[in-house]
């Protein structure tokens, strides 16, 4: 996207003024020699017309090649993008000449592209110029025998001879123009793609304030499958009372985030009903939904910055008082004062810079500082050592008292305390209760809690 935009940039910079210096040079000059010799002049302008039609024509090739040297190009970008993101597993599996291999077939798939796409627009060049030689030519004899023959001054003939470089020599450009002009579309076309790609989520009409939200949500009968793919949720019905703990419990891909990013109307069911204090999240203003709603995602992103800029990230213009007490809470506080530079310290692009724990933590830190009446923890603690853990939870407990709160969990002892647990089994709900009324029945989460426990 950003070569694509810098390729409209260089037209822009360049062919845009070319355009205008040649409008300019063929109107003035173009009417001097009408004036002067009107006859003669009609020669000069014979490959003007022909230059045009043959650069219309010229573009409608040029447009699909170009089309293929920017989706190339894009497709090498990506290829970069991807080994630097993932150099550590790059070394560590060894595939360093394989990924090189990868790297040179796209850098050649681009290099032919380009190639094909040059070898068209470089025979343009050649052409204009034949025709403007064939009206210099033509000017040279036509006025030259006009002069021979005295009708024409000798003074005249040789102001067109001077003035016909003037107007015809410039077309030459338009050729190089119309390249750059031709790479441009092909760019903006990319651009204006993503652009005009339609948002399938609709904003919600009502606005709501986060002080007056109670945190009361119910699923019902929700369904959703991702394009392409059978039901991931099928007739998903709970309700989570305000400032209550809801556990989620299931095997890996049986739909536990995916509830969430329903909640936050990442995604929209297919049908079914979700309601926010007793309102439909899908009228309810998607800016006002998000922000009554603290996430840590179980995927912890971290922006390139400061420690203290990362979790300040969901709130606005907090104290660093506020931020200390957040992220004691979240147990960050005391590795935190160990950085170089403290809460000054820069993460690093995605927080590389910190271990999977830390920035964990300070994820942990973000939502909690961000103070919403609902807090969501897609495996919020999966990262930390027991001990860590076990701090966490002292912590948390006080905070979910007064908020509604949602916990996916691999480790059932981080909803052991939980309101209400369920069990997500293929997409469905098959078990519910709490923790002791779960074991009693001897099922899924009985199984999974022994297997934890070491029975």
């Amino acid at each position: 996207m950003n070569d694509d935009i810098n390729q409209l940039e260089r037209f822009l910079d360049q062919g845009a003024n070319q355009i205008i210096q040649l409008f300019i040079t063929v109107l003035i000059i173009g009417g001097t020699m009408l004036f002067v010799a009107p006859k003669i002049a009609l020669f000069a302008f014979f490959p003007i017309p022909i230059i045009f039609l043959g650069s219309i024509k010229f573009q409608r090739k040029l447009a699909p090649k170009y089309r293929d040297v920017r989706n190339k190009a894009g497709l090498l970008a990506s290829r970069l993008n991807n080994n630097l993101s993932g150099i550590l597993t790059i070394k560590s599996f060894t595939k360093e000449k394989w990924e090189l291999n990868r790297l040179n077939k796209e850098s050649l798939d681009y290099q032919r592209s380009n190639k094909a796409a040059i070898k068209l627009s470089s025979a343009f060049i050649p052409l204009i110029r034949f025709a403007i030689l064939f009206a210099f030519i033509a000017i040279l004899l036509i006025g030259g025998f006009q002069t021979w023959n005295k009708t024409l001054d000798v003074g005249t003939y040789s102001f067109l001879v001077f003035i016909t470089q003037r107007l015809l020599w410039p077309l030459t450009t338009l050729g190089h123009v119309l390249d750059d002009f031709q790479r441009s579309m092909a760019s903006i076309d990319r651009v204006i793609d993503l652009i005009d790609t339609p948002i399938k989520i609709k904003d919600g009409k009502i606005k709501i304030e986060v002080k007056d939200i109670k945190g009361e949500i119910i699923f019902n009968n929700v369904n959703f499958n991702y394009p392409g793919r059978d039901l991931t949720l099928k007739n998903i019905n709970f309700k989570i009372e305000n400032n209550s703990t809801l556990g989620i419990v299931g095997l890996t891909g049986s739909g536990k985030s995916t509830i969430i990013k329903l909640l936050l109307r990442i995604y929209d069911s297919n049908n079914g009903l979700i309601t926010l204090d007793g309102v439909s999240i899908k009228e309810i203003n998607l800016r006002d939904l998000r922000k009554c709603i603290s996430l840590v995602s179980q995927e912890t992103y971290l922006f390139h910055g400061s420690v203290q800029e990362n979790i300040a990230y969901g709130s606005i213009n907090p104290s660093l008082k506020d931020i200390v007490k957040a992220s004691k809470i979240a147990e960050a506080h005391k590795f935190i004062e160990q950085l170089p530079d403290g809460y000054k310290t820069i993460v690093g692009e995605r927080g590389q810079r910190l271990s999977g724990g830390q920035r964990q933590r300070i994820a942990l830190a973000r939502a909690v500082l961000k103070d919403a009446p609902i807090l969501i923890l897609d495996e919020a603690t999966a990262s930390v050592d027991n001990e860590t853990e076990a701090l966490i939870q002292k912590s948390l407990s006080k905070i979910t008292k007064e908020r509604t709160t949602i916990v996916i969990a691999h480790r059932l002892s981080t909803i052991k305390n939980a309101d209400n647990i369920v069990v997500i089994d293929k997409g469905k709900i098959v078990e519910s209760g709490k923790h002791e009324k779960l074991l009693d029945q001897n099922k899924i989460y009985a199984d999974l809690w022994n297997v934890q426990v070491g029975i």
